[in-house]
């Protein structure tokens, strides 16, 4: 691979909070190796389009504890083409970008592999809420997305408890059910429902429901990840079904916001400088992950075919701990 002395930086596809982190520590640490470091604002859209400014110190002052992006984060139908992608790698030419840094998920990275298959370097670092990339144990804003539910059922449960109620909670997950599974043992839920795991309505949720009521339990909690869905009519249902008045809300997209935690920070930090040294070393076309608590980098084809499970310990801890 080429000497790398500019590199580019791009968030794409939903933010997370640490994405901002990860991009500081991409400038302060490209900065520290001798490396111009390129924004790409809005995504893969913004590179097709040329929105790329030049970074500095000053330009990532202050950003440290906000979430979002301050790159912004877009979709792009063109760079989906082999027409768009193309005209990436020529932008990229054009501005001097010998590699560049994409913080986003799945589709970012086969963004990201599109691009290292047509010349430009590129590192992907996992920036998700929903930790559902296979090759990595942990994705940026995952820590923060939990403790941002945590605190609101906490908050729905006061309510619950003071009406006796069964509360039915819809968080963020389309494919993935892992907020849903941590946020359910975190907060007690007689009920986790998830995309990866069949339930039956009567056994997984109205039993244990019925179950708690006759030893006393005075609220009740049920998670479904919104790959699931159909919170309200769950809520319906449960209240047909077992008398007990029944209440559903939907956390959206609050979720994705928030100062993120130190967790996030941290492991954002180490991600965003691990992608530089490996450019800054001539090294490309890696996915950033941490493995056994360790920061380590994939192949970027080898990661995009791994296949993430979902934890059954887990499941099984979350099923004992529900009684």
């Amino acid at each position: 691979m080429a000497e790398i002395k500019t590199i580019g930086i791009l968030t794409s596809g939903g933010d997370a909070p640490g994405m901002n982190a990860a991009i500081r520590s991409v400038v302060r640490t490209g900065i520290y190796y001798g490396l111009k470091v390129m924004g790409i604002r809005k995504g893969y859209n913004g590179l097709i389009n040329g929105d790329i400014f030049e970074m500095n110190l000053r330009t990532v002052s202050d950003i440290l504890h906000r979430g979002g992006t301050i790159l912004h984060t877009a979709r792009s139908k063109e760079f989906a083409t082999e027409a768009g992608v193309k005209k990436a790698v020529t932008i990229s030419k054009m501005f001097g970008i010998d590699g560049i840094v994409v913080i986003g998920g799945d589709g970012s990275f086969r963004g990201a592999r599109d691009l290292s298959n047509s010349g430009v370097p590129t590192i992907g670092i996992p920036g998700t809420i929903d930790n559902d990339i296979a090759c990595t144990d942990y994705t940026i804003g995952f820590d923060t997305a939990l403790n941002t539910v945590k605190d609101a059922i906490d908050k729905i449960r006061d309510t619950a408890t003071s009406h006796e109620r069964c509360s039915v909670i819809e968080v963020m997950g389309a494919q993935a059910g892992y907020i849903a599974l941590y946020v359910g043992i975190a907060n007690g839920a007689e009920a986790i429902i998830i995309p990866e795991k069949e339930f039956d309505f009567h056994r997984d949720i109205v039993k244990p429901i019925i179950e708690g009521k006759h030893r006393g339990k005075k609220h009740d909690i049920v998670i479904v990840a919104e790959g699931v869905g159909g919170a309200v009519e769950m809520a319906q249902k449960i209240q047909e079904e077992t008398g007990i008045e029944s209440r559903a809300t939907v956390l959206g997209h609050i979720q994705r916001g928030g100062s993120p935690t130190v967790m996030d920070r941290v492991i954002a930090s180490q991600m965003g400088a691990k992608a530089v040294e490996l450019l800054k070393d001539g090294i490309g076309n890696r996915v950033i992950a941490m493995k056994n608590n360790k920061i380590v980098d994939f192949d970027i084809i080898e990661a995009l075919d791994m296949t993430k499970t979902i934890n059954e310990d887990m499941l099984e801890l979350a099923k004992i701990l529900s009684m």
